[in-house]
């Protein structure tokens, strides 16, 4: 009996030494594991915006209307913050590495009520909606926004559709495709951000004329 017992103990004394070896390879083997076959490493994404430097300048006509601006819609393909870009006809492709800050159309309703006020001719340009009562309202929708490869240099295409609406009338005064195409200076994303302010800023300052000149109520 006393034979028996010491065996038992010898026995588990065994699996016990051996169930720590174990323990111990497994770890070692992770460890080395982790260590040959590293987190593969995101590639990081550089965020840009879009900018124009707006300058004012004498009023040729002077509106006491009140204009307000409204909240630019987009066509299907560009209401994201993924700048877009294409290759070839009818392709919309997008960076995978630069990004807009937001959308392109949110980027522009803050510069499209700084254009219409530096253009000095209405009483006032507010935001809608709005608790201010407006005469005018300036309805917009981009159409596109557009890095094009298929040339090269590469250039940016920019295109917004403008509506001027008499509020109190309830009727359109005017109508208006704004077209903007820009070379880059770089065939790459940043050479297209360049390229897009220039061409946003040309087409705020026609955007600008238009709703002064278009703005008459009869």
């Amino acid at each position: 009996m006393t034979l028996s017992l010491r065996t038992m103990t010898v026995t588990n004394a065994y699996w016990q030494i051996a169930w720590r070896t174990f323990q111990a390879l497994t770890s070692v083997l992770l460890l080395v594991g982790c260590t040959a076959f590293p987190t593969p490493q995101v590639a990081s994404q550089t965020t840009y915006v879009l900018e124009a430097q707006l300058a004012t300048k004498p009023a040729p006509l002077k509106r006491n209307l009140v204009l307000a601006v409204s909240e630019p819609q987009t066509r299907p393909g560009f209401d994201t913050p993924q700048m877009a870009y294409v290759q070839q006809p009818h392709e919309l492709n997008y960076f995978v590495t630069s990004r807009w800050a937001d959308t392109p159309a949110r980027m522009l309703e803050p510069l499209l009520i700084q254009a219409m006020e530096q253009a000095d001719s209405f009483r006032a340009v507010v935001q809608r909606p709005g608790a201010v009562p407006a005469d005018i309202r300036l309805d917009t929708e981009l159409i596109r926004l557009q890095q094009d490869f298929v040339t090269r240099p590469s250039r940016v295409q920019l295109t917004l559709r403008a509506q001027l609406i008499d509020v109190r009338g309830q009727k359109v005064l005017a109508v208006k495709q704004f077209d903007e195409s820009e070379n880059a200076a770089s065939d790459n994303a940043y050479g297209g951000v360049t390229a897009a302010n220039r061409a946003v800023q040309r087409m705020l300052d026609q955007l600008a004329d238009f709703c002064v000149n278009e703005s008459v109520i009869q």
